[in-house]
């Protein structure tokens, strides 16, 4: 994977938002190569937080064109951990927990699985509302998206 994705290197901004859990939601992604950006977002009437921070992720890296370097930064341990500890174990087991139960949002977890496969990504944990400036915006595309939704 050298050359063709070292070139391309994108920063994936990312949050997610819920007015009650399950209610409304909103996410909200930032995308970055060089000097450009572009900023996503969207909602859903009823959902759940952890969906929101997974639709995040989804959209922003279903809107790259190009297998690329991304570096996806979230605040949530969820998506990240999930990812990085969890994904693998899932599939081995049938998209079953360790505990053998169904897992949560799998129809989503698939989604990220079968986009982040497309790149070359690695997940960076940011501290939410904590003045990270790319999160508060994503969070505040997140917020909006979520009053539309209402």
């Amino acid at each position: 994977m050298t050359g063709q994705t070292e070139s391309r290197v994108v920063d994936l901004f990312t949050d997610g938002a819920c007015s009650g859990n399950p209610g409304p939601g909103g996410w909200g992604a930032i995308l970055r190569f060089g000097e450009r950006e572009k900023e996503l977002s969207g909602a859903e009437r009823q959902t759940t937080n952890n969906r929101m921070e997974l639709a995040a992720v989804i959209h922003g890296l279903a809107a790259l064109k190009r297998r690329c370097r991304v570096r996806v930064h979230t605040d949530s341990t969820y998506v990240q951990q999930g990812m990085q500890s969890w994904l693998a174990g899932w599939k081995a087991k049938g998209w079953k927990t360790a505990s053998k139960k169904p897992v949560k949002n799998e129809d989503l977890w698939r989604q990220l699985d079968d986009l982040a496969g497309r790149h070359d990504v690695s997940w960076h944990w940011v501290k939410g509302h904590a003045g990270h400036p790319e999160n508060e915006r994503a969070d505040a595309l997140a917020r909006t998206a979520l009053k539309q939704a209402r």
